[in-house]
Order: C-alpha cells, then structure tokens, then sequence
C-alpha cells in the first residue's frame, strides 16, 4: 500500500501540523514516510501545503505530484488540488469554506463540513483534525487506533489539554465519511 495525499489551505488552518501528525501516525503504525511542507512567508493567511506519503515499501521520492488524494481546506485551494490529482482520485473538500463544486470530472469528491463539526467539539481550530479522520478513514492509509497515546508523544505537554479535543475531532471527522 502506498499512498501519496496532498492538504492544502491557509496559513493558520493547521495545514502543516496536519501533514506532520498524518506522518507521525503512519510511523507510529509502522509505515514508512515522507513529509513535504510549502508554506508562504506570512504568518497567517498565505498559503499552506503538504505533500505527505505513507507506505509499507520504501519511498523513492518526497515530491507528491499526482496525488492519489487531496484536501481543500479553503476556495483558493481548489483549483490547484483538483487539477494535479490522479484520475480516479479522491479529493476531500471542506465545505465549511469552500463554496463552489470541482469542475473536474473522473474524480471521487467527498465533503465534509470540517470547521462546523469542529465549531460543535469547542473551537473551529479543529478542523483540521476532523479532516485527519475523515482522511484516515477515506483512503485508509492510517487506522488512528492509538490516536491519543500518539497525540501525547507528538505535543509538548503543555498542550496535553487539548489532546481530548483533538481525539474528538479526528473521531467526529472519522464518523462524517
């Protein structure tokens, strides 16, 4: 099994923690890993993008050019994620802020209202992680059944208190597909 995903969105969705807890899950799961972050030079706002990819044989390159599945986390995002997407592929949009439908066609879309399922666990800045579960469950890549002892070695332990949220979230989005 391989498979290479795409996320992408704004700068302050957590687009790049997506990216790097979707890896740290794989690795915990004993799955190999590449990780690819692009990110904008603003702090919040500018554009946020990982290529990640989880398999069980060895990766030869870390570049996510055709993805097998994508996720659009905001409107500016679409037209990049459905264009480089494998025919046939998956792509994951967050109807929370994205209004308009892909034009593409020989693509699997599935929506998912990401920031409002996470606006009901505490705060919009879950949805990223309703993503991850939806993610997880859509393409299979990750079972998360250790979700929450993987959480606890990923954050520092200040953000120990947010752990139960974020558990929440990845089941909620896990749930919603």
């Amino acid at each position: 099994m391989t498979e290479k995903s795409f996320f992408a969105g704004f700068g302050g969705q957590g687009i790049i923690s997506l990216g790097q807890i979707w890896v740290y899950c794989a690795m915990k799961e004993g799955k190999n890993v590449s990780f690819f972050p692009f990110y904008g030079a603003e702090k919040r706002g500018g554009i946020a993008r990982a290529g990640v990819i989880v398999s069980d044989g060895e990766i030869a390159s870390p570049l996510v050019t055709a993805p097998d599945s994508a996720l659009v986390m905001n409107g500016d995002s679409l037209p990049l994620c459905e264009g480089i997407l494998r025919e046939g592929g998956l792509l994951l949009v967050n109807s929370s802020l994205v209004k308009e439908s892909p034009k593409r066609r020989g693509i699997k879309t599935v929506t998912l209202e990401a920031g409002g399922l996470a606006e009901k666990i505490g705060h919009v800045r879950f949805a990223n992680m309703v993503a991850l579960g939806a993610m997880a469950r859509l393409t299979g890549a990750l079972a998360l059944t250790e979700a929450e002892a993987i959480l606890k070695h990923f954050f520092p332990p200040d953000k120990h208190r947010f752990i139960p949220a974020n558990v929440d979230a990845i089941r909620a989005g896990w749930d919603a597909v």
